[in-house]
C-alpha cells in the first residue's frame, strides 16, 4: 500500500470510529428523552458504537497487514 493511500485509509478510519460511536449514542440520548429511561439507551448505544468501532478497526488493520505481506 502506498503512503498516500495509507493516509486516506487512516483518515477514513478516524471518521468511521467517530461516527460509529457518536450516532448510536445520539440515538440513545434521543430514545432516553422520549421514554424517560436515562441512561439506559445511551449506554446501550455506547456499547453498540464501541463494538462497531472495534470491528471496523480490526478489519481495516487486518486488510492493511494482508496487503503488506503480499
Amino acid at each position: 500500500m502506498n503512503k498516500g493511500r495509507l493516509i486516506w485509509t487512516i483518515t477514513g478510519l478516524g471518521w468511521y470510529i467517530g461516527l460509529s460511536i457518536a450516532l448510536p449514542v445520539l440515538a440513545g440520548l434521543w430514545l432516553d428523552r422520549k421514554r424517560s429511561t436515562e441512561p439506559l439507551f445511551t449506554l446501550l448505544g455506547l456499547g453498540l458504537g464501541l463494538v462497531l468501532a472495534f470491528t471496523g478497526v480490526y478489519r481495516v488493520f487486518r486488510t492493511i497487514e494482508k496487503e503488506q505481506t503480499d
